[in-house]
């Protein structure tokens, strides 16, 4: 039978309006960094969009002693209530200006605009809301009578969610009492500095919340500064290591958030069609660039070829191409380094004999592209079944027996997420008792809320964010 096409449906970029160059925020106004300035490109046609400011040590310097003023003068004065009315208007801010966000959010990542315009700026939004509602009942948390806030907070984000990890960083940290020096990551700082102008639209004291763009010398700085109070990382695991041995011995608190290889599991009694569509949202959402993406696939031995044939099916409808394009799954990889990563590791996938497919679909000529790739016949001590690709790439493997199931799935040095997928809830139960996950999703997959705690174990670091549990993170001893 003959196939529709999509026709083009393109967002405007027109909502968007793109300085030249960005400095960095500090104190409620913009200054210059005292570093060198780079470049932030658009992944998927490799465009310049603009030159930003890079913070060294005095820059960091500057945006804590604004903290530090910030804290000590207005923010742990203010009252609960007074410092959620602030939460409560940056959200109202970021769901009026979402159109905006979302585009420049596309152009600066690479992101289908279909998942920055209903998962990415919706959740930042929520966030906040959620985080206003608790700033005035934070004695009723279960975190003690008088929970007190660690001070000055410094946070560091990654490029792959760059508005929505700053709401999980910031909101938190402001409902708790706490003031903000934040560093975006150097190849996705523009959400970051459009959230800056959020907080200037929303008359936020000058100081509460910071923002220093750079690349690894900022962070450092910013891990090191001493009048720093607690540090909030999310990242890769190699990055989070040596947070902790820099802090090692030191007065600061500290929340890793870092990498995983999720399991999803898929028993022989699955729907198998909703387990298909989650086997997708699973590691094909966000070009897989998500930490608790369901990277390894488990399938029972006796529905292994259906699943893979339907999953082979389901992939041929997968459209890749430009992130502003409303019927685009798929977009570009964030940066050149990446796509190089995830090439080297798909080779060795072939090169240890696991049998490689994708959809073969075109590629732009321009820009950081990779097909949503699937390997088949992967065995445990295959470097793609054990390590972070961080990419659309899934390892299929098998197994015969619940126990063997559950061994595979535990058989990492991460710990971040599982899924589960089976008609009974007895096994659902069983399963996610033995895994080893901060996260265990059932008949679903990348379902995130900001009332859920969210974090892992092992190597996926530790401390919670989201819910209750995330509160308790920016509360002094409550961790």
């Amino acid at each position: 039978m003959p196939t529709f096409e999509y026709a083009p449906a393109p967002e405007s970029r027109a909502v968007v309006d793109i300085a030249s160059s960005y400095g960095l925020f500090i104190n409620g106004e913009w200054v210059d960094g005292h570093g060198t300035t780079f470049k932030t490109v658009n992944p998927a046609s490799e465009e310049v969009l603009a030159d930003i400011h890079e913070g060294d040590a005095s820059d960091v310097d500057l945006a804590v002693k604004a903290a530090r003023t910030a804290y000590s003068r207005v923010w742990s004065r203010m009252s609960g209530a007074d410092r959620g009315k602030y939460l409560f208007r940056i959200a109202r801010l970021l769901q009026e200006r979402a159109r905006e966000f979302a585009v420049l959010e596309s152009l600066d990542n690479g992101k289908p605009i279909k998942e920055t315009r209903d998962v990415d700026i919706p959740l930042a939004a929520a966030h906040f809301f959620y985080h206003a509602g608790w700033a005035d009942k934070l004695g009723h948390a279960g975190l003690g009578p008088d929970p007190q806030p660690y001070g000055v907070v410094g946070q560091v984000i990654p490029w792959n969610f760059p508005l929505l990890m700053l709401s999980w960083k910031i909101a938190p940290a402001l409902a708790t009492g706490n003031t903000v020096v934040l560093k975006p990551a150097e190849t996705t700082p523009l959400t970051a500095l459009l959230f800056a102008e959020v907080c200037q639209q929303a008359e936020l004291p000058p100081g509460v919340v910071n923002i220093v763009t750079g690349a690894r010398e900022t962070g450092q700085a910013i891990v090191d500064h001493p009048d720093i109070d607690k540090i909030a990382f999310t990242g890769s695991t190699g990055v989070g290591k040596m947070i902790a041995r820099s802090i090692a011995g030191t007065r600061k608190g500290v929340t890793l958030e870092l990498g995983g290889k999720g399991a999803n599991i898929v028993f022989d009694d699955a729907p198998i069609d909703q387990t298909v569509e989650g086997i997708v949202r699973g590691i094909f959402f966000n070009q897989g660039h998500v930490c608790c993406a369901g990277s390894r696939l488990l399938v029972q031995e006796s529905i292994a070829e259906e699943v893979t044939r339907r999953l082979q099916r389901r992939l041929a409808t997968l459209r890749v191409g430009d992130p502003l394009d409303k019927n685009t799954d798929v977009g570009a990889i964030n940066s050149r380094a990446q796509l190089d990563k995830i090439t080297q590791l798909s080779e060795a996938g072939e090169a240890e004999g696991a049998q490689r497919w994708d959809n073969g679909c075109p590629l732009p000529d321009k820009g950081f592209w990779f097909r949503p790739t699937v390997f088949s016949g992967v065995t445990q001590t295959h470097r793609i079944a054990q390590e972070e690709i961080f990419g659309p790439v899934l390892s299929v493997l098998t197994f015969r027996t619940p126990q063997e199931a559950v061994a595979k799935a535990n058989n990492t040095p991460y710990g971040l997420s599982a899924g589960i997928w089976t008609d009974k809830g007895s096994r659902i139960l069983w399963t996610a008792d033995q895994l080893k996950a901060g996260v265990v999703w059932a008949n679903t997959f990348n379902q995130f809320d900001p009332t859920s705690p969210f974090g892992g174990y092992k190597e996926s670091g530790y401390g919670r964010e989201g819910g209750r549990h995330g509160l308790a993170g920016y509360l002094k001893g409550s961790n």
